[in-house]
């Protein structure tokens, strides 16, 4: 099995190999190909060894932390055409959390090795890449700022129309994940999301455990742009 043309589309505008070019990508890769991981499957233990990072090609992953009680705190979540660990690998020493794959997915390891080995004989590959860097994190905070403008009915209301490719119409979707995660990515409490959620049923959403029925996506679309702040 080898990557195929469409891995290689996805995996192309990631802004980390975007940084790289197409060949230092390709000499990175070299043969492998994504791992397929079923839900509840740990990609890495918080203190292994950061020696690698994440190109997710399908589903959903979640970074978190375990307290000494057992408890979780989810530090972040990752999804398909994303890149994550690479700050831990470039760090060295050990992955400072876990991550676990909460829907079946396809992920690709790249070892850190390579990586470093390739910034040493171009350097100007790492200024590349931290140009990448900045750039995703100004699209993170921008995602935050756009968060704090919106009510919780409308932060979920945008989650929901990010799954689906319609722009007018009706349209189902399986939530990809758990709700209490989904809840955590859009800085809110579970019981908040719930109580928001209830409220998008004006507008035609309806839930059947985690199955969304939406029944007109360019009202929801309109009522997630409005720049109205209403918890």
């Amino acid at each position: 099995m080898t990557m195929t043309t469409d891995d290689w589309t996805i995996l192309s505008r990631a802004p980390l190999f975007q940084a790289m070019g197409s060949e230092i990508t390709a000499s990175l890769i070299g043969s492998r190909v994504p791992r397929h991981y079923e839900r509840g499957e740990r990609i890495f233990q918080q203190g292994d060894p950061a020696d690698a990072f994440f190109f997710i090609r399908e589903g959903w992953v979640k970074l978190f932390r375990e307290r000494e009680d057992g408890r979780e705190i989810v530090v972040s979540t990752f999804t398909a055409g994303e890149t994550f660990a690479e700050a831990a690998m470039f760090l060295g020493g050990r992955y400072p959390a876990s991550a676990e794959v909460v829907t079946p997915a396809r992920i690709l390891r790249v070892e850190g090795a390579g990586l470093r080995q390739a910034i040493l004989k171009q350097p100007q590959l790492a200024l590349d890449m931290l140009a990448a860097a900045f750039v995703h994190l100004k699209q993170l905070v921008e995602q935050i700022e756009q968060l704090k403008a919106q009510s919780a009915p409308q932060r979920i209301a945008d989650f929901l129309l990010g799954q689906v490719s319609a722009e007018s119409g009706p349209a189902e979707i399986a939530l990809p994940y758990d709700k209490a995660l989904i809840a955590n990515r859009l800085g809110m409490q579970p019981e908040s999301f719930s109580r928001a959620l209830a409220r998008l049923r004006e507008l035609g959403v309806t839930v059947a455990r985690d199955n969304v029925r939406m029944k007109d996506i360019a009202r929801l679309t309109e009522f997630a742009a409005r720049a109205t702040r209403d918890d």
